[in-house]
């Protein structure tokens, strides 16, 4: 094809061309949406339905479920169809509205990331201006912020990359549409101008990083200060979870874009795809659902309340 305008389709690579280990993937794909649908569906439905939950704190991992679900609901589905279908193909449209999508959600997650650690660090090193720092119209502020930040860095993105002429092919070396992969096969000297953005959202990244990296510094500093052992605990409890949220998203993309060409080939390729963009919305519900107390008892008494109802038993007979 001469130019992007020609190309109707793009391949998907696929994990394997043996039908039984397509089927395998199909059902091991499945079963890693379907945790992640019912991870982040549980504990958006406990921090909606529990009023203790109403802080700033909840209100930004609310927001973190509900990104998680975009950026896997992105790119699993057509991966499913395919892979049950034994098929690579993907429409332009299609690939564009998955770059799109994925885009939005990943930098939207990101950046509320970098939020998420504003708020730890207001809540355990200056703790008396909690409430006026990070008060209800301030947390939807900043929460908007990010997805705002998401969207206008994805649209910015996709528009620019689906404008470039495509010369050589049309098939990804990926099994769903990434940019790095798309510009591979533009024409060259075309994608300079879509280079040009990647550094700029890198910078911003980096800067990002490197401010989650200085709270935290400030965090572990102020709570190792504290007396007794069960306050710390506490702080480290609320503060771990995100922490490893954040080291296991950044590393696995970091890892995946910053990787020298020597070592990359496809099944590697592949493999570190899987780790961030599959991996961390299936187990992040997991990471933050196992150190938090006060989400583990709210979503204790979420799903008892629900089956006392289903089945017309008192909710008290669970505490016998």
């Amino acid at each position: 094809m001469s130019n992007s305008s020609s190309t109707t389709q793009f391949l998907l690579l696929a994990f394997t061309d043996t039908r039984e280990l397509q089927l395998l993937h199909f059902w091991l794909f499945l079963g890693i949406y379907l945790a992640a649908l019912l991870g982040n569906g549980l504990i958006i439905t406990t921090i909606a339905w529990d009023q203790h939950l109403h802080t700033p704190m909840y209100f930004f991992l609310l927001n973190l479920a509900l990104l998680d679900l975009g950026s896997i609901s992105a790119i699993l589905p057509k991966s499913l169809v395919n892979s049950l279908w034994n098929t690579k193909a993907i429409s332009v449209l299609g690939c564009a509205a998955q770059v799109f999508k994925f885009l939005l959600f990943i930098a939207a997650e990101y950046f509320l990331l970098t939020i998420m650690s504003y708020d730890r660090y207001v809540a355990i090193c200056k703790p008396l201006h909690y409430g006026t720092l990070l008060g209800s119209r301030a947390c939807v502020h900043m929460a908007a912020a990010a997805w705002a930040t998401g969207f206008l860095n994805a649209l910015l993105h996709t528009a620019n990359t689906f404008s470039l002429p495509l010369c050589k092919g049309n098939a990804l070396g990926q099994f769903f549409c990434e940019i790095p992969q798309i510009l591979k096969l533009s024409c060259s000297g075309t994608y300079l101008r879509e280079l040009g953005l990647l550094v700029v959202s890198v910078f911003l990244d980096l800067c990002c990083f490197v401010f989650i990296v200085l709270s935290y510094v400030q965090i572990f500093r102020a709570v190792l200060r504290i007396p007794s052992e069960q306050g710390r605990h506490k702080a480290f409890s609320t503060c771990l979870p995100h922490l490893a949220v954040v080291s296991l998203l950044v590393s696995t993309a970091m890892f995946a874009y910053l990787k020298p060409p020597s070592i990359s080939f496809p099944s590697l390729d592949l493999v570190v795809s899987v780790l961030y963009s599959v991996v961390p919305p299936a187990v992040n519900p997991l990471i933050y659902s196992m150190r938090n107390q006060e989400l583990k008892d709210a979503l204790k008494k979420l799903i008892t309340g629900f089956f006392s109802k289903a089945l017309n038993i008192p909710s008290s007979a669970y505490h016998l």
